[in-house]
């Protein structure tokens, strides 16, 4: 797949809350994911497994999603950026509001790393 094809198919798949299908068709085996947790400390994700136990275990947080939002992609060479965001009430942490800019970078016709900027 070319970049603009994974991310037309990425963007689909974020408006409809589909990263575990996102993660199966796109990702390469040996991704990486880069964040900052909640304390501040970045952290790197090494391998698809890993990803998706993110994924899960995030996901095991929400307790009630109010509203998101998924902007169109950008694309800058082999890069995609998605601004995400939405309302939600946390477990333990009551409701709030999160943006995020996503950034993708694409190689051999997969995704092989994401980064998230809070």
């Amino acid at each position: 797949m070319t970049t603009h094809e994974i991310a037309s198919r990425l963007y689909e798949l974020c408006q409809q809350s589909q990263s575990e299908t996102a993660h199966n068709e796109l990702y390469a085996d040996n991704a990486t994911s880069t964040e900052k947790n909640m304390e501040g400390v970045l952290e790197i994700k090494r391998g698809l497994e890993a990803i998706r136990e993110k994924s899960k275990m995030f996901q095991s947080t929400v307790e009630e999603v109010h509203s998101s939002y998924t902007n169109e992609p950008r694309l800058f060479g082999n890069n995609i950026f998605i601004e995400m965001g939405m309302d939600a009430t946390m477990k333990g942490m009551g409701r709030m509001e999160m943006k995020e800019m996503c950034a993708y970078e694409v190689k051999d016709g997969k995704i092989i790393s994401e980064r998230f900027y809070y």
